[in-house]
């Protein structure tokens, strides 16, 4: 079957940073944990790991209030809290009545404590990147905080401690740049870059109607344009087949499609090509160490069967077994290897 090589279908990167972009990589650059993917306001939005999007600030949170006495302004007039906490609004705290955090489910704490599982997340990377001294949980606290600082100085950004919505994108590995949307100059967009996965693999188009090979796992050969071969593997199949296009030659022939998804596991062996047509081969069954003969030199005989005519004018009768690549797998008593026989005009 005819394949594609290259490194897969293009998806807009989940920036959420807003201003002007002022920096770009290139296209094809490869950029891992802690890397720069772009600048916007001259300030960079940088790569990290994880599957939990960036969907909110990041930092200390206001602390509560507890038993306070507030003046009103008017003589004799004042507004006691009473032993009850009272928490102001913004610190994403819950009130005392037990409603839901304005920030959702797990978007804080009290005692000036930021919780959820984006803050693993965040404190995971952080650690990873070298920027240590606080327990890597679902808490962030002041010493994640003092992390932060240091980080945030080594990108050249004012060292606050917050992680901004826009500072940071997550992926789940390292990324390969795809094209841009916008060019520099231009305000961000939601898909100002695309990207893809940076490990090379073929997509094949397969028939609808023949695609029982197709199972995951299933080993498989690519062919390059150079003669050479390396192994595959099928990573996953399309659940939806899609129709031939009209006008693209015998619709009567065609049939509808299902895209196949092959990875190459040595990527080495794939030299520098980066996209390009190839073939795939996918063995059903294999039969080794047989004699074969064209399928043209079967002759139907008489009394049933198959056999074959001998340089001589002599039929012999023969079992056939796999049929491949225009060769049939063939045995008797009366065959042996190098044995001629004819084949009609």
């Amino acid at each position: 079957m005819d394949g594609q090589l290259g490194y897969g279908t293009e998806i807009p990167l989940p920036v959420k940073a807003t201003g002007t972009v002022t920096w770009l990589p290139a296209e094809g650059t490869t950029v891992e944990r802690g890397g720069t993917l772009l600048r916007v306001d001259d300030r960079p939005v940088v790569l990290l790991y994880g599957t939990l999007p960036m969907y909110r600030e990041l930092g200390m949170t206001a602390g509560t209030q507890q038993g306070t006495r507030q003046e009103t302004g008017t003589e004799g007039d004042t507004q006691d809290s009473g032993d009850q906490d009272r928490t102001d609004e913004t610190s994403g705290a819950p009130d005392p009545s037990g409603s839901p955090t304005p920030g959702g489910a797990g978007a804080g704490g009290t005692g000036g404590t930021l919780r959820g599982m984006d803050v693993l997340q965040f404190e995971s990377d952080l650690a990873a990147l070298g920027y240590t001294g606080f327990t890597v949980d679902e808490e962030f606290t002041d010493l994640t905080a003092r992390a932060v600082k240091r980080w945030q100085k080594s990108l050249g950004l004012p060292q606050t401690g917050t992680v901004g919505i826009g500072d940071v994108v997550y992926s789940a590995g390292k990324v390969r740049i795809g094209h841009a949307s916008v060019r520099l100059g231009s305000p961000a967009t939601d898909d100002v870059l695309t990207y893809t996965g940076t490990s090379r693999k073929v997509v094949v188009n397969a028939s609808a109607a023949e695609d029982s090979w197709a199972v995951r796992g299933a080993a498989v050969t690519i062919g390059l344009p150079d003669g050479k071969t390396v192994k595959g593997e099928v990573a996953s199949v399309g659940k939806s087949a899609t129709a031939p296009e009209e006008g693209g030659g015998d619709s009567g022939s065609a049939t509808p499609t299902v895209p196949v998804t092959i990875t190459i596991k040595d990527q080495k062996s794939v030299g520098r090509l980066e996209s390009a047509p190839v073939t795939v081969e996918y063995v059903g069954r294999e039969r080794a160490d047989v004699l074969t003969v064209p399928v043209a030199a079967l002759v139907a005989l008489a009394e049933g069967g198959h056999g074959l005519e001998t340089a001589d004018g002599r039929f012999v009768a023969v079992k056939t077994g796999l049929f491949a690549d225009g060769r049939v797998e063939v045995s008797g008593s009366a065959v042996r290897e190098g044995m001629n026989v004819r084949i009609p005009e």
